[in-house]
């Protein structure tokens, strides 16, 4: 019954995706776009509109996501088929892929937080899905992470009823706009994952494998991006934005790539080549491309998702085993999943002519054209280079290598639905990246000119890579600890981002508790006034009984007084 509701689940999305299609490409060919807006109330000068979007990016967004989606549970159908609550996971899922829909068809900032924060309670129900004290710590630290870009959406709302219009699109410049420009970054660069929120991305490794295949390729990762294209002509007006982008995607890019090269669990190396790939749209955001970035997020997501299953066929089928030490001659024991796994690595490191070489390729050669640093330069090819690199080790330690372990159970290789999945998925892996250009190009700078060496560089840079690996694995500070442990903490990042984060809360909130708490608000709070008027009380009776002991020695003194008077007369 599980495995029937996750296996209707998987046709529906891919139904739609096949009944969205044609009209995602008539809209990108005629140029079309449908604007419904709503308003709803209005208070003072403020208009409380719901705005829906029709257009070809959203269209098209949604396209990826559902078939990404309908490709990863069936996928699940067959790879959680023992779990007893497939069900549950279905639903989770389906609720995942409806936030993720929202976000995309609504662009004004009130109602797409339905979407966001739809996103950020499902993934952490997801990644918490094993219900183990690592998943509850990994699935704490991507909410709390998360959290921040919420914040930052809500202070956008906050704004933007100071002007009175929720539509950012719609507005043009305004007195506040460097202030909504920054906090629409940050929330973009919390939910991508960019520095420095960038240690909740591998800690949410720790959900079920087709859940990374989907949160971490098409979805939650691509929402921040996703977000900072879709108000690029707004943002872009503000001249920090895109210096400021562009700083910290090419930092992102680079710490991912070399922190992927040390990392030794499997779904953590693909995790840190997400985030490396997130770094490069970002960048093209930086440069002024947004069409390239929406490119390149669209081809990365349909390999990604490949890899993650492919992995996740290899990591079932060891016996759970996550680590690439201990594995290999995988291509002799899976030659399918090894033959997609092959596509989906080449793809990342841009081998021509597959999905990844179209879109990465042209966003290296922009970066050479853009007026851009010198060392922005250098770096952007030195993270490229570790991306081959990564790809490789991953490759001869999984795929190539001698086996170090018991053999595989290649049952997968006979299942129908997990053949079926990952074989579509590599189809659109090889073919998308052709058919997508011919969508997204003419695209702004379409008319630039390079030179044959720059033409080469992006391939000489792949090479040189390689073959740097293979000598830097052999040196004497690959063996170093405490350099290995720097580049596979992320730069500490992931130390950075949870022990002294949760000691400075513990240590901040107990002397609050002190100070606050136990202390001023026990002399200003309840029972401070309970006493104060305890003490008052007290006071006015004493106060009240002496006048009344008065009263009664001067009735009697006067008593006396008229006796004795009357006495002596």
């Amino acid at each position: 019954m599980n495995m029937k509701s996750s296996s209707i689940a998987s046709f529906l999305l891919l139904l739609y995706t096949l009944f969205l299609s044609p009209l995602s490409l008539s809209f990108f060919m005629k140029e079309k776009s449908i604007l419904v807006d709503w308003t709803f109330a209005e208070v003072s000068s403020c208009h409380m509109n719901m705005t829906i979007l029709v257009d070809s990016i959203s269209l098209s967004f949604s396209n990826v996501v559902c078939f990404i989606s309908g490709c990863v549970l069936l996928f699940s159908s067959s790879y959680m088929a023992a779990d007893p609550f497939l069900k549950r996971f279905t639903w989770l899922v389906m609720l995942f892929v409806m936030s993720m829909n929202l976000l995309v068809f609504l662009p004004s900032l009130p109602a797409l937080l339905l979407g966001w924060d739809g996103l950020g309670v499902t993934s952490f129900a997801l990644v918490i899905y094993y219900q183990n004290n690592k998943s509850l710590g990994a699935g704490m630290l991507t909410l709390l992470t998360n959290r921040v870009g919420d914040v930052m959406i809500l202070l956008s709302i906050g704004l933007l009823v100071l002007i009175g219009n929720w539509n950012i699109s719609l507005l043009w410049n305004f007195p506040l706009l460097f202030l909504l420009v920054i906090a629409i970054m940050l929330a973009g660069m919390t939910k991508s994952a960019q520095m420095p929120f960038s240690s909740w991305l591998p800690a949410a490794m720790a959900a079920p494998t087709p859940v990374s295949a989907l949160v971490h390729s098409s979805t939650l990762v691509t929402a921040g991006v996703f977000l900072l294209i879709r108000f690029y002509p707004t943002l872009s007006m503000s001249g920090f934005f895109k210096e400021s982008l562009m700083f910290v995607a090419v930092l992102t890019l680079l710490m991912a790539g070399i922190g992927a090269n040390f990392e030794n669990d499997l779904k953590k190396v693909i995790a840190l080549s997400t985030l490396s790939q997130l770094g490069v749209m970002m960048m093209s955001l930086g440069m002024g491309l947004p069409n390239l970035a929406l490119f390149h997020l669209y081809t990365h997501a349909l390999f990604k998702a490949l890899l993650f299953l492919c992995a996740g066929a290899i990591i079932h089928g060891s016996n759970n085993n996550q680590d690439i030490r201990k594995m290999g001659l995988i291509s002799k024991q899976l030659p399918l999943t090894a033959t997609c796994m092959n596509i989906a690595n080449l793809s990342l490191c841009g081998a021509p002519f597959l999905s990844g070489f179209y879109s990465k390729d042209l966003i290296l050669e922009m970066a050479l054209i853009c007026p851009t640093n010198y060392l922005m330069i250098l770096m952007i090819f030195m993270a490229t280079g570790m991306t081959a690199a990564y790809t490789l080790r991953l490759s001869f330690s999984l795929l190539w290598g001698a086996q170090k372990s018991a053999s595989l159970h290649s049952k997968h290789e006979a299942d129908s639905y997990v053949n079926t999945s990952t074989c579509a998925l590599a189809t659109m892996a090889i073919v998308s990246g052709m058919f997508l250009q011919l969508v997204f190009l003419p695209f702004e700078m379409s008319s630039a000119i390079l030179s044959s060496f720059q033409k080469s560089t992006t391939m000489l840079v792949i090479m040189t890579g390689i073959f740097l690996s293979l000598l830097f694995w052999k040196l004497e500070i690959n063996e170093s600890v405490k350099f290995k442990t720097f580049c596979s903490s992320m730069w500490f990042l992931v130390l950075l981002s949870t022990q002294p984060m949760i000691n400075f809360s513990s240590v901040f909130g107990s002397k609050l508790v002190k100070v606050s708490d136990q202390g001023w608000m026990e002399i200003l709070g309840g029972q401070g006034t309970w006493k104060s008027s305890n003490k008052l009380s007290i006071m006015i009776q004493s106060m009240r009984s002496g006048m009344y002991i008065n009263m009664i020695f001067i009735s009697l003194a006067s008593i006396f007084l008229i006796l004795l008077v009357s006495y002596l007369l």
